[in-house]
């Protein structure tokens, strides 16, 4: 009786563990457990920083680039089991191109404290007819319920302050041309004072295969409060993306890079951080985020927020460019890309003579420690299921987006001469910031900036294409046919380049209110041995 009792037992138990075979799971368990890197993924301590975190301004902005190699579909993210403190909102990531591996990474997901009243827009990769094109993401104005395509703004004159600031703690708010009345108007920069904990994204647009996008100057916080990075990662060749797949990012970039090892590239729009100081970075128009070259191509806000931060010390920026001149002679003390094994000693960098030169200990930009962030917050599975269905409603935004900017031709002018815009609707942003009455004191934005008139005298240039020059290997900006599809694939995985003049054009120009003559610090100290470079003409 016992024996048979026993026998029963088993065979019971026996299919309770089968029936836990058909049981389905929600991926948000299986992962709660999973190791911290998983065999055949990368971490990279180098790479794209996620648009959504810090958006770059171009002045002339241009198509972004086109590579040959399809990218992978978009792979499920979830983000870890902690998030941090406050009002932040979890954007998945996207696959990137990098040019040294001519294959693609995945930008991993980001904790984002939202800009107040505006809302992310996705952006996507596309089928054109040279490859596949990155579109750029962006932020918009939360209210706003469409789309307006614009015509081709005419080429920037903006060239820096004519008139000394008021004050030191002032900074120069670049000009833009601005859509008026069926035609551009250009609108000047002015000098605007600076907020501690707040940086002014200024106006700005960003290009799509359907036309101009006009983004509006914005508040945004400071790096430090914006909320949290995790590193990029490479998916081995060994790797199987099976579907189902679900991936957490675990390290976390250091954000102490946004002031010692970041780097600007104007034809991706996207800043990078990392080992960039190889003179091959520069010559694919990856440049240092104080570089002067950098600086011709559009406005770095955190470099500007970042010298008036610094603006009482007056080494600040030699210091800067010392680090970078070290970095690009001695590779021993560059930041490493790829991350220390657990558990093995550092070691430091060796030169071949150490008694003539000292370096640095390298500075690691990834890191698997939170030590710089105060405070994290368990995620509930519910929030993380929550999390998970607004990365679906992200993609199904860019997938939306896709469509309609794919479908529909540029702006063209009319009989007339003018040019008429087009207003599409775009289904709301499901990441977009909390209601006024719902924030805190401390995320409330300052007001914001008076910005000045047009001014009609300024005469539009014809826009010219300026990138760098460099072997048809090299990634750069190039303007391509109407894009057809996301799906397909060409051969090999190099980039399409585009060799342009280094050099901007130059026309004579005359005095005209906040209109810029010699170049001026963002401080109010002229810059020594810096010319200015005139950029437009006076009818």
């Amino acid at each position: 009786m016992k024996r048979k009792f026993l026998r029963h037992m088993c065979m019971f138990a026996l299919l309770i563990l089968l029936g836990m075979g058909c049981v389905s799971y929600q991926p948000v368990s299986a992962q709660e457990n999973a190791a911290d890197v998983e065999e055949g993924v990368d971490v990279l301590a180098y790479g794209p920083i996620h648009e959504a975190f810090a958006e770059t301004v171009s002045f002339d902005p241009e198509a972004g680039i086109v590579v040959s190699k399809a990218p992978p579909e978009a792979i499920n993210e979830i983000p870890p089991e902690e998030k941090p403190e406050g009002d932040v909102e979890w954007i998945p990531g996207y696959w990137a191109w990098d040019d040294d591996r001519s294959d693609f990474i995945w930008v991993s997901g980001i904790w984002r404290a939202v800009p107040p009243d505006m809302q992310w827009i996705p952006g996507y990769w596309v089928r054109s007819g040279e490859g596949f094109q990155w579109i750029s993401g962006y932020w918009a104005p939360e209210k706003e319920n469409e789309t307006v395509y614009l015509p081709e703004p005419p080429e920037s004159v903006e060239a820096g302050p004519n008139i000394i600031a008021p004050s030191e703690d002032y900074t120069w708010i670049p000009g833009c041309w601005i859509w008026h009345y069926g035609q551009y108007a250009w609108r000047p920069g002015y000098w605007a004072p600076m907020r501690t904990d707040w940086i002014w994204v200024p106006a700005h647009y960003v290009w799509t295969p359907r036309g101009y996008i006009f983004v509006g100057g914005y508040w945004d916080y400071t790096v430090e409060y914006r909320g949290v990075l995790f590193a990029p990662v490479f998916f081995g060749i060994g790797f199987n993306l099976v579907h189902g797949y679900y991936f957490t990012p675990s390290f976390v970039i250091d954000l102490r890079v946004f002031s010692d090892c970041l780097f600007w590239r104007p034809s991706y729009n996207h800043y990078y951080f990392g080992d960039y100081y190889d003179a091959r970075h520069y010559r694919r128009g990856i440049f240092p985020w104080f570089s002067p070259h950098a600086r011709r191509h559009g406005y770095d806000p955190i470099y500007a927020h970042q010298r008036w931060k610094h603006r009482k010390d007056p080494n600040w920026e030699k210091n800067l460019h010392s680090t970078f001149q070290e970095r690009r002679i001695y590779k021993e003390a560059r930041p490493p890309r790829a991350l220390y094994e657990p558990g093995k000693p550092h070691q430091k960098p060796m030169v071949s003579k150490p008694s003539e030169y000292t370096l640095k200990e390298p500075f690691i930009p990834v890191k698997k420690s939170r030590e710089s962030i105060s405070k994290y917050k368990p995620l509930s599975k519910n929030e993380r299921m929550k999390i998970q269905q607004r990365g679906k409603q992200v993609r199904s935004l860019s997938d939306e987006r896709l469509k309609q900017e794919s479908s529909g031709l540029p702006p063209s002018a009319t009989s007339s001469g003018k040019s008429e815009a087009e207003r599409v609707n775009l289904p709301k942003s499901p990441i977009s910031s909390k209601p006024e009455r719902q924030r805190s004191t401390r995320t409330a934005p300052p007001v914001r900036y008076s910005e000045p008139q047009t001014n009609p005298t300024v005469e539009p240039l014809q826009r010219r294409s300026y990138g760098v020059s460099g072997s048809s290997s090299k990634t750069e900006t190039r303007s391509t046919t109407q894009p057809k599809s996301r799906s397909g694939s060409q051969p090999g995985g190099q980039t399409t380049t585009k060799t342009s003049p280094s050099g901007r054009y130059s026309a004579p120009q005359k005095p005209a209110v906040q209109q810029p003559q010699s170049r001026v610090s963002g401080v109010g100290k002229s810059d020594t041995g810096t010319k200015s470079e005139g950029r437009g003409q006076r009818r």
